[in-house]
């Protein structure tokens, strides 16, 4: 197998590629460089729905949408987005609830405390354009063998 038909090469690479759309977003809408958008969680589109879009797209093109692992791999998927908009978003509100009580209501003695990080989840739609990305991804450019 090579790069070129190798489902794991085309998800991570429509993962980065993703995570590189937030970082040349923020450039342009703030007018400064922030790297670290480049591996912080959270933003549109996820890279979580369209890594796991791609691979579910590249292993059907290549066993078939209706075998066996093209379903286990669409389940496993549907979970890892299903968690992206619910239960780290649900997280991430906390922590914004969290801090501003912190910072409002309870002074702590010693040095301030740590920020949490509040941009943890998605919301649907972040993660519907993500998985609409992986799955475009993937049949722009993924050549299953003896494919044309």
């Amino acid at each position: 197998m090579t790069a070129a038909n190798n489902p794991l090469v085309h998800a991570l690479a429509c993962g980065l590629l993703v995570q590189l759309s937030k970082v040349l977003t923020f450039l342009l809408r703030e007018k400064k460089i922030n790297v670290r958008r480049f591996v912080e969680t959270g933003g549109m589109p996820s890279s979580h729905a369209a890594s796991v879009s791609a691979l579910s797209t590249c292993v059907g093109l290549l066993e078939g949408f209706d075998s066996v692992l093209f379903n286990v791999v669409v389940f496993f998927s549907l979970i890892v987005m299903y968690d992206a908009a619910g239960l780290r978003r649900a997280a991430g509100r906390q922590a914004t609830l969290l801090n501003r009580i912190l910072h409002e209501h309870i002074q702590l003695p010693g040095p301030p405390h740590d920020r949490l990080r509040e941009l943890l989840g998605h919301t649907p739609l972040e993660v519907l354009v993500g998985a609409i990305i992986g799955v475009l991804f993937s049949m722009a450019i993924f050549r299953p063998p003896g494919g044309p």
